[in-house]
């Protein structure tokens, strides 16, 4: 899988990171068990410092998306279900989104067929 940044962006660059990992395992380029490159490994690949890339991970980890050994390094976990904390978060996160859509007069139905569409994208 290969990781590209925008650096000319407004998404910091440890986000933009996290974000492409997160995709990575729900369009199934990763699965759990995949090793990650090492955060040296990715930050020269990437032209990052490595204290991005780090936080990147720490985040992934956070979250659930990655487990962190010092000997092995960095691979995929294995997730569970979502459960009601993750919805409620999910819920907190779309609300701008959604209030973005709807101050741009886009109906509830359009926005759920956009959501559909990116579901469905990522699960090819």
């Amino acid at each position: 899988m290969i990781i590209e940044v925008d650096f000319s962006g407004d998404i910091p660059i440890y986000s933009q990171v996290r974000d492409q990992i997160v995709i990575g395992i729900a369009s199934g380029q990763l699965r759990p068990g995949d090793a990650l490159p090492s955060v040296r490994r990715l930050a020269a690949d990437i032209g990052i410092n490595v204290h991005t890339v780090n936080k990147a991970y720490a985040i992934l980890r956070d979250e659930g998306f990655i487990i962190m050994d010092r000997r092995s390094g960095a691979e995929i976990a294995a997730m569970k279900k979502e459960d009601g904390p993750f919805i409620e978060q999910l819920k907190g996160r779309l609300c701008p989104y959604v209030a973005e859509a709807m101050c741009r007069q886009m109906s509830l139905e359009e926005f759920q067929e956009s959501v559909a569409s990116i579901y469905h994208s990522l699960k090819m």
